[in-house]
């Protein structure tokens, strides 16, 4: 036995079982044995592929978005445009491709990027080139100017806390260790006020999970955004409210045991966009829409057209494919939700109004 998992028996062994946002931290973000530390997750030689990897539609769109809210609140002269979590580099090079025709958009920009992990910073800047700012917490960029932001497939990988509803109160499950291997559990049942509001919706036996790390952040960008101007699009898998025991872990493109292999898969969990849309207050948050929806009302069907134009066999048949992964119900259209934060005296993003 190497790598992380006997780390995590030790620890279990000297301290007690670990939260499920302890595993989920230690697992993805461990300094030797991490899953996002170590390695470029991303793309067929990955565990994953997320949308900007499947289409420069989806950056296009969304940076045409975020463009156009700049210019509805007057075109701040100076403003941050930031990506949490930005993989590649895919994302915001297509952004920044598809608004290079806005009028001055590009000189009032400044890039800054929140990425933990050195081997994708090491990515972003072979994409984007050095004229980017990267900080490892979002609490590290300018706060004292309009912000435009970012977030597709962040939310999901930050550590989650899950609660089982008893007649007692609530059983929190925990990682243990049995017969010398990881082990899930659940701790004894607990009153939580945390989740006093949750009590009418929530029959014993099910299963709610919160995002400690999530509000402080949600609630940075609402101050930013209603303080300074700006607006932050959130794009993820999930609901709202949360409901049901979410957590997966995703391995050579295929679902794995979230415990079997500690550091080596990915681990995520569904996005209480309800939860994101309260810590934001008080910028105002749009109701979440499917990401299908979305991408149709910006245009996604016209732009398919366009590029469809001078492509041919197989380049046509990716093309359209990836538009319908991106697009479909049974795809990626209503699994992935988004939602976007404003000022309160500002018009929605559009494709969001």
């Amino acid at each position: 036995m190497a790598g992380l998992e006997p780390i995590l028996l030790d620890r279990i062994a000297a301290d007690g079982p670990l939260t499920l946002a302890q595993y989920m931290d230690a697992c993805l973000l461990h300094a030797e044995h991490g899953y996002y530390t170590t390695r470029n997750p991303l793309g067929a030689a990955g565990d994953f592929i997320t949308a900007p990897e499947i289409s420069q539609m989806f950056g296009e769109l969304l940076g045409l978005c975020l463009a156009q809210s700049w210019v509805d609140q007057g075109a701040p002269d100076r403003f941050i445009l930031a990506e949490l979590g930005p993989g590649r580099g895919t994302l915001m090079a297509d952004l920044l491709r598809a608004t290079r025709g806005v009028p001055g958009f590009h000189a009032a920009a400044q890039v800054h990027l929140i990425e933990a992990s050195a081997t994708l910073r090491a990515v972003q800047r072979a994409t984007l080139g050095p004229e980017v700012t990267w900080h490892d917490r979002i609490e590290q960029i300018p706060q004292n100017r309009a912000l435009f932001l970012i977030a597709n497939e962040f939310f999901d990988a930050l550590p989650i806390r899950q609660f089982t509803r008893h007649s007692g109160g609530w059983c929190e499950t925990i990682v243990g260790a049995a017969a010398g291997k990881l082990a899930k559990g659940y701790a004894a049942p607990v009153e939580l006020a945390e989740l006093n509001h949750r009590l009418a919706d929530m029959k014993p036996g099910e299963v709610v999970e919160l995002r400690p790390t999530a509000a402080p952040i949600m609630a940075q960008i609402g101050g930013q955004i209603t303080a300074h101007g700006g607006a932050a699009l959130i794009i993820d898998y999930g609901n709202a409210p949360s409901k049901g025991d979410t957590l997966q872990a995703v391995r050579h493109h295929d679902f794995a045991d979230p415990f079997a292999t500690p550091g080596m898969a990915d681990l995520t969990a569904h996005v209480d966009f309800a939860a994101l849309a309260i810590a934001a207050a008080p910028a105002r948050a749009t109701a979440m829409t499917d990401q299908g929806a979305l991408l149709a009302r910006l245009g996604i069907g016209a732009r398919a057209q366009l590029l469809a134009r001078n492509l041919s066999g197989a380049a046509l048949e990716n093309h359209l494919a990836a538009t319908q992964r991106l697009t479909r119900p049974e795809e990626m259209g209503n699994l992935f939700k988004a939602l976007a934060l404003y000022p309160p005296n500002q018009p929605a993003p559009p494709g969001f109004d």
